[in-house]
């Protein structure tokens, strides 16, 4: 089964925006030598604590530094944009780095309302407000397309290149469109677990074969914590909850040093939607994350799985996501 990489480009605290980059570059470079399938970077904003905001510029930096992973978005937020844009930013990076360029795209803002609305303020009401998000997805695939030499509207680069689209979701709206449009198909489990036997259900149940695609292709998204000892291994995954608990909080930040007791650092009331966003994520030794991810596999067949985690110390992460390979592959 082919297994990937969703990288935020986190800043840990201590470390400055320069140095999680770099980060990026070499967690890329191993992840290409750990046989990883594609590595994909996420759209977020007004976050201290990730560098992705400007996504296809850093797309286009891991592509410089790889040579055959595939690289892309997981996701670009579609109404943050307008489709001619995102057309050409992609479009560029296809003819720069071939066909190793994926587009994944979703309907959230990826930050919150104020940040949004200040992302948008020159775009159509109903494409700001998601409203035209169905049309906008296949106004973009129409651009990577063969459009007629007399379209009134073309992207250059973009057409022609054929750029696959993914549908991205935490909910079933990203499933059934995805279904109803023939596209593959990832759900952010690793965060948002909550609709996720739901939305692979109506994705597989409504899928329509189309130029795209001839089958349901699904994608299931994990976090993955894994280290010598179960005691580190959630040591190192406190790092992230902490992250969770202040944006509930309205307290972005930096991502924080891991702590021995997760509930020292964290109100007791986000406790258990602490549990509930890590319900679909492996956590401890390499045996135990082996169970966790055969049992996620054995439970909701998807053709790919793609792991994410925030952990503070960088040799540690790679540890981690290096584990994550030795499992897929059986070393």
């Amino acid at each position: 089964m082919p297994y990937s990489l969703l990288d935020l480009s986190p800043v840990p605290e201590g470390v400055s925006t320069a140095q999680a980059l770099k980060n990026s570059v070499d967690m890329a470079q191993h992840a290409e030598d750990w046989g990883y399938n594609r590595y994909w970077l996420a759209e977020h904003h007004n976050m201290p604590g990730i560098a992705s905001a400007a996504t296809a510029v850093v797309i286009g930096h891991i592509g410089a530094h790889t040579t055959r992973m595939r690289i892309g978005a997981g996701g670009i937020m579609l109404p943050n944009h307008a489709p001619l844009q995102v057309a050409e930013a992609f479009g560029t990076l296809r003819e720069l780095y071939g066909d190793r360029i994926d587009l994944g795209v979703g309907r959230a803002p990826g930050t919150d309302m104020p940040t949004a609305r200040a992302l948008r303020r020159n775009l159509t009401p109903g494409h700001a407000n998601g409203e035209t998000f169905p049309q906008d997805v296949q106004e973009l695939m129409a651009y990577f397309g063969d459009m007629p030499e007399d379209a009134p509207v073309r992207a250059f680069p973009g057409t022609g290149t054929h750029v696959p689209v993914w549908m991205l979701g935490s909910s079933t709206y990203g499933a059934e469109l995805a279904a109803l449009l023939g596209l593959p198909y990832a759900f952010a489990s690793h965060f948002a677990p909550a609709a996720l036997d739901q939305a692979v259900k109506i994705y597989r149940d409504l899928f329509r074969p189309s130029e795209y695609l001839d089958k349901p292709y699904f994608m299931l998204a994990t976090n993955v914590f894994a280290a010598e000892t179960v005691e580190e291994a959630v040591y190192l995954r406190s790092s992230m909850m902490q992250t969770f608990a202040n944006l509930r909080m309205g307290r972005p930040g930096k991502l924080p040093r891991p702590v021995e007791d997760i509930a020292s650092v964290v109100p007791a009331r986000f406790l258990p939607s602490l549990d509930a966003i890590f319900a679909v994520s492996a956590t401890g030794t390499k045996e135990m994350v082996k169970d966790k991810i055969g049992a996620l596999i054995d439970r909701y067949r998807p053709e790919e799985v793609i792991f994410a985690a925030n952990i503070h110390d960088h040799d540690k992460r790679l540890r981690s996501f290096e584990i994550a390979s030795e499992v897929m592959t059986g070393v």
